[in-house]
């Protein structure tokens, strides 16, 4: 689907990379939309085709980075929870943004909160009962009644593009009483409550997660979302969502909100991304067998896989490091990366998150060489990664990160000879097409230089090939017999083109 959707909304005709567009220090206050649209022209000529967006929906301040959803048709457009815009600028820039990106082939997923609420207008008295946090089966107290924030009129838009009023009826749990001030988790009691079912099952019942849990089964709540789906499409321009904490809504509400948009919004192969952030080859699996149509989640398997190997150093066998992936087992559905921002109650595989699972720095060029320059699977670049994180513990741009997306663009084509012979250095050879050249990847983990004797084809022979990354010097010619020996340094690699080949663009 990944592979439908950018050429049917993208329009290019080379490989396809998604960028996740930000990180969770980027300008805020309001700039990042107008920063993202200057930076489309040269993210396009260098092979990005999607742009990942953060939540463009109002939160619970104009300063929130949007996962504390407060409005979802407040896209920067109304004078509510401090302020028109967004922490990411207005509604204008926003759809200014998407649409230059479309201009230069750069499609936008939206990122869709659609778990939970918070910044209710109102408190409201209901009946509730606790619940054991580490067993939400599990309750610990009679219904009583309660005041929680869960009242949400949204007086500085009123009824425009939606009619439609929370109340408590709309949720199934808070984690705040009002009245006395604790905090817990309150699962909602009346007729046809309850948390849902389709949801993962870590403390038993993983539905509540933050905020006002919103009530997926509720017949009004879901249809008023599912329009939501398919007006943001309409209104923006977008190709497609990335969904927020999918482990924690009712699989079958997602499979629904994606078959309703898909129908309704004028773009049936629009591309759908679900977040479920466990480290659980068989969980992502199970998911995506009960989906129903085509849906993708980000690998998080491999993520941890890349953590694994840039810690252990030379100790890691290169040649496991797709055993238990997603991409391993089902490449279509799945979006691979090396780092990311995932806000999980400040879960974050970024530096400087609490609960951070970052990749070593060292590591981090082979394992974009691993994702970019492959067949399988739909890589993810983290907008970190491509030009450093900000905050109180800074991170660079990883070395060249520019150089390994443009070779995937205009190298990273034809058939795959692997060359996984070694622990600490593996190669692979891709082939080339009619219109593409191949290339030739040499990955090492070693403490010293790594060497790959690997066939390119007799067709080649005589010819002259170079690092396209410039780490490994001086020049390999190809053998009569279309062999030749390439070569990577120490816990590093290389790319190695034909340096007098096509200048595809």
């Amino acid at each position: 689907m990944s592979k439908e959707a950018n050429a049917a909304y993208s329009h290019k005709d080379h490989n396809y990379t998604l960028l996740q567009a930000f990180e969770w220090y980027v300008d805020g206050k309001g700039v990042h939309w107008k920063k993202l649209e200057q930076q489309v022209p040269r993210l396009s000529e260098i092979g990005i085709t999607a742009m990942w967006l953060p939540p463009p929906t109002k939160a619970s301040g104009t300063d929130s980075v949007g996962y504390d959803t407060y409005d979802l048709y407040d896209l920067g457009e109304f004078d509510q929870k401090g302020g028109t815009r967004t922490n990411w600028g207005t509604k204008e820039e926003l759809l200014r943004l998407i649409r230059v990106g479309n201009e230069h082939g750069v499609v936008t997923y939206l990122d869709a909160v659609l778990n939970h609420k918070f910044g209710a207008d109102h408190i409201e008295k209901f009946k509730a009962v606790e619940v054991d946090p580490n067993d939400r089966t599990k309750t610990t107290s009679d219904p009583y009644d309660i005041e929680g924030w869960t009242g949400f009129d949204f007086p500085g838009r009123g009824d425009k593009y939606s009619s439609f009023k929370w109340t408590f009826d709309h949720f199934t749990g808070v984690d705040y009483n009002a009245d006395g001030g604790k905090k817990g988790i309150f699962k909602i009691a009346g007729d046809n409550k309850g948390w849902a079912l389709g949801v993962d099952t870590e403390n038993a019942n993983y539905d509540y997660l933050m905020g006002a849990d919103i009530d997926h089964a509720h017949p009004d709540a879901a249809t008023d979302i599912k329009n939501w789906g398919s007006w943001v499409i309409a209104e923006t321009g977008a190709s497609g969502f990335r969904f927020d904490a999918i482990k924690h809504i009712d699989e079958g509400f997602i499979a629904d909100f994606v078959e309703h948009v898909r129908k309704t919004s004028g773009k049936e192969k629009m591309f759908c991304v679900g977040e479920f952030w466990k480290d659980s080859l068989e969980s992502l699996s199970t998911y995506l067998t009960k989906f129903g149509q085509q849906f993708s989640v980000f690998d998080t398997p491999l993520h941890y896989k890349f953590k694994e190997a840039g810690d252990a150093g030379n100790s890691f066998d290169l040649r496991s490091i797709w055993d238990g992936t997603l991409v391993q087992k089902r490449p279509l559905d799945a979006i691979t990366m090396t780092s990311a921002f995932v806000f999980r109650c400040s879960l974050s595989t970024q530096v400087g998150q609490s609960l951070e699972s970052s990749v070593a720095p060292w590591f981090k060029p082979l394992a974009y060489a691993l994702i970019l320059l492959r067949v399988d699977g739909y890589p993810c670049v983290f907008y970190g990664d491509l030009y450093g994180c900000a905050g109180q513990n800074p991170q660079p741009a990883v070395d060249s990160l520019d150089k390994l997306i443009s070779a995937r663009k205009l190298y990273a084509y034809g058939e795959t000879r692997d060359y996984w012979d070694h622990q600490n250095c593996v190669g692979w050879i891709r082939t080339g097409d009619e219109t593409y050249d191949g290339c030739a990847v040499v990955l090492c983990n070693g403490d010293a230089d790594g060497h790959k004797h690997m066939e390119v084809g007799k067709d080649h022979a005589g010819e002259k090939w170079m690092d396209i990354l410039g780490w490994y010097e001086g020049e390999v010619t190809i053998g009569e017999d279309g062999w030749a020996d390439f070569s990577c340094h120490a816990r590093s690699l290389s790319v190695w083109i034909n340096k007098d080949g096509k200048k595809t663009a």
